[in-house]
């Protein structure tokens, strides 16, 4: 076992754990952002409002075919 590669896995895996430290705490924090919004937090607040407005699933819609009008 390599003590040098040991210290270096570790020295990685603490770096990793800090990052996720770091976005955990802003995540916590109350702070308003200024600014538009990341897009993964615009789709799911309008996937919430599409299921809060209409909880009735949708008819699904059939393809043409070609040659039918």
């Amino acid at each position: 076992m390599d003590l040098a590669k040991v210290l270096e896995q570790l020295r990685r895996e603490l770096d990793h754990l800090n990052a996720a430290i770091v976005s955990l705490e802003r995540l916590q924090s109350r702070e308003v952002r200024r600014g538009r919004p990341p897009r993964a937090l615009l789709d799911l607040r309008r996937l919430k409002a599409a299921a809060d407005a209409d909880p009735s699933p949708q008819p699904r819609r059939t393809q043409r075919r070609d040659g039918d009008s």
